[in-house]
Order: structure tokens, then sequence, then C-alpha cells
């Protein structure tokens, strides 16, 4: 597996070294050696960022760069016996960072820097990382400030298009779990948010669940036909727009009507948590928790 990079603004957070004085190491001493991207983006791997850390900690302890940098040799025969590059990890602000960096380019409406920040997202951390420490927080704080009216409806698409699109991405490339349990995943029948939906996909094929995902307004006529001949071992559903309790409870006594008995049904979203007491009445899981997650999964 190729070492993970990272930008340079990432690479200064990560070792504490600015990232002015990364650039000035890197002229006055040729250290680091960063990789370019087809852009001409300077990119950091693991190792330097780890040997970085090393260096900060000598100048701190008053060695001077000169010196420090001719360690190097050293250092790196070092990192490389215990492992130290593999241990950098990206800290709460530098998640932080990506997030706030997605909401300015949405005020801005700037969706290249949208999908440029969540590339960079994706470049850097494992799928699931990047899913529920980035891109699902996004889209859920894009939500919370077009509903409070601090974003407009055209702010709000440009950011979830790119979402959408980065997690559809995520999920190509997961694995697909052939023989394994088997989950029929599908929105309500007026359903058109399916973000989270897809987050649940990615989540359970990384945990070792075969998929069937069907996505935004799924008839239940046509679900239940399906589930029928598929008899997956569990169907998730997505209500994330509340009409009220009745259409809610009418919708939900549709599909489950639709389904075949004795199947698995797990709900999920705005609208469902908001009724789950309708859910548990009606026998149908509902997912708001890591201990539901747990269930979900075994």
């Amino acid at each position: 597996m190729p070492d993970r990079t990272y930008r340079i603004h990432i690479a200064a957070e990560l070792s504490g070294v600015r990232a002015e004085l990364i650039r000035a190491w890197e002229r006055r001493y040729g250290f680091p050696h960063p990789q370019r991207t087809p852009s001409g983006y300077r990119v950091y791997t693991q190792q330097d960022v780890a040997l970085l850390k090393r260096l900060k900690q000598l100048t701190e302890e008053g060695v001077a760069i000169r010196e420090a940098v001719k360690m190097l040799p050293q250092l790196q025969q070092k990192g490389a016996e215990t492992g130290e590059a593999q241990g950098t990890e990206l800290s709460a602000p530098s998640l932080q960072f990506w997030r706030e960096a997605v909401l300015a380019a949405a005020e801005d409406h700037a969706q290249a820097r949208v999908s440029a920040v969540l590339d960079e997202v994706l470049s850097a951390l494992p799928p699931l990382k990047a899913f529920n420490e980035v891109l699902a927080p996004v889209q859920r704080e894009v939500g919370e400030r077009w509903h409070t009216g601090q974003l407009t409806v055209v702010q709000e698409h440009l950011v979830s298009q790119v979402v959408r699109a980065r997690v559809v991405s995520l999920l190509h490339a997961a694995p697909e779990n052939e023989g394994a349990r088997h989950a029929v995943l599908a929105c309500f029948p007026e359903e058109q948010h399916e973000i989270g939906l897809l987050g649940v996909a990615l989540r359970l094929r990384h945990a070792g669940l075969r998929v069937t995902l069907l996505g935004q307004r799924v008839p239940a006529a046509d679900l239940g036909r399906m589930v029928t001949e598929l008899r997956p071992d569990l169907v998730g559903l997505s209500a994330v727009t509340d009409l009220g309790v009745d259409a809610f409870a009418d919708t939900l006594a549709q599909l489950l009507e639709a389904l075949p008995r004795g199947v698995s049904v797990w709900a999920g979203g705005a609208a469902a948590l908001a009724h789950h007491e309708v859910c548990e009445r009606a026998g149908v899981h509902v997912f708001h928790s890591s201990d539901s997650w747990n269930a979900l999964t075994r």
C-alpha cells in the first residue's frame, strides 16, 4: 500500500512545525523532500511528518537545526526499527480544519474548493474515518445551517452533490463480500435524501456484509417483491424528511405490509428518530447509537 501523504498545512499541524519553517528547512538543508501532486502542491509522507516532529523536539532541546539535520540518517533508521512513522494520526483540529474549509467554500459558492478539500480528505484518511469524521459531519452541519437560514438552498446543494459523489466513490472501492450476510437498503417511497443511507452501505460493507443498495424513492410494492425474492438477512430503511407522525406511521405501515414476515427491519434518519416510538410499536429497530450499530452488524 502506498504511503499516506499530506498537504503542507496538515503536515505542519501534525508535526508542530510551521509551514513557513518547513519550506525554509527545505531550501536551506534539503529536508524534507516533498513529492508533488499533478497540480504542483507539496505533499509529505508519514515518515516526513515523523522526522519533522523529531527535528522540532531536538531543536527545543537545544540542538541547532543544522546539527539536527545531520542526524537524519540515524533518525530514519530508528524510525524504521520502531515503526514510528506508522503512528502518525490526524488530530481533531486537523479534522475540524477540513470541515471548516468546506463550509467556508460553500459560503463563497466555490464548489471546486469543496471538491479539492474533500479529495484531500479521501487521500489522507481511511474510508470509514473520512466518512465518519469529515463527510458525514459536514453534511449534517450544512443541513442544519440551511434549516436555520445560514446557508441557501444553492449552497447546501453544491456541497451535497460533492459529498454524495465522494461517498459513492468510496462505495465503489468497498468490499463486495459475496456470500456474507445480506442487507437491502432503501429510502422511504418519497424520500430524496440518501447520503445517510450511502454511509450505512459503506459501513456495512466494511463490516463484512453484502449490500444491495436501492437509494431514493423506492416504492413499497417494488421493495416488497425484491425482498421476497432475495430473502436478505435485514432491510434498512431511511427516513429523513419529517412530514409528521401520521404520515410517517402510514408510510411505515405500507412498507411493512409489503415486506415478507420475519425479515429484520431497521430504520434510520431524522424522521425515524423523531418517531422512534412508532417504529418500536411496529417491531422495527431504530438505528440511533453505537449499540444499535453493534446489533446491526452481529
